[in-house]
């Protein structure tokens, strides 16, 4: 429904309709679970037992709080001032990260086999997303993480920066969204229980 709505529109926009069919018509409801962040446990096994490839592909995603895309594309030429030079390739836009104290060490381990980050085996060939996911799925199954996908590492990363206490101006610095509503939607749970501790500290 929503493609053919954007389609419409389009169409709309080069003379070929004068209204748009799609308009209005609702989406059908899934009735797979929402994705959510990362559980600190859950973060905390995962470094505890995931190889060197996983560990990296996890920090990645986690501490740049980038899409997998971005980050099998991430290369060491990108590397700026202790942080990463983004190009997103779903928005277009373009971030330059910080990068935290563990994504540094972890990097500072990584030796240098192509002329991505994430590149793999003798030949430095750029990991695949194929390769990716079948790397961390190994360790999300041995430690029971199986509802926790990749992208939900993204979550994670703005859960934090939202449960710090930082307004969506800085999430949004580091995540790249381009929208405040997809700010609430990532860090909005976080936000919420940070939020409600201290007002409940208030009471005691």
């Amino acid at each position: 429904v929503q493609v053919t709505r954007i389609t419409m529109e389009y169409a709309i926009d080069i003379g070929w309709r004068d209204d748009n069919p799609a308009r209005g018509v609702s989406l059908l409801k899934s009735n797979t679970e929402p994705r959510v962040a990362w559980p600190d446990d859950k973060i905390d096994a995962f470094r505890e037992v995931a190889g060197d490839r996983a560990r990296l592909v996890f920090e990645l995603c986690l501490q740049t709080g980038q899409r997998i895309g971005d980050v099998l594309e991430m290369r060491w030429s990108d590397i700026e001032d202790n942080g990463i030079n983004v190009r997103q390739n779903k928005t277009g836009a373009r971030l330059w990260v910080p990068f935290t104290t563990s994504l540094q060490q972890v990097l500072n381990q990584t030796p240098r086999m192509g002329e991505t980050i994430c590149a793999w085996g003798p030949k430095g060939r750029a990991l695949s997303y194929r390769s990716a996911h079948e790397a961390v799925m190994a360790v999300r199954r041995q430690i029971g993480a199986e509802k926790y996908d990749l992208h939900g590492l993204r979550y994670s990363a703005a859960a934090e920066l939202g449960a710090l206490g930082l307004d969506d101006d800085y999430i949004m610095a580091v995540t790249g969204h381009s929208s405040k509503e997809m700010v609430a939607k990532y860090a909005g749970p976080a936000r919420q229980r940070a939020r409600a501790k201290l007002a409940q500290s208030k009471r005691r």
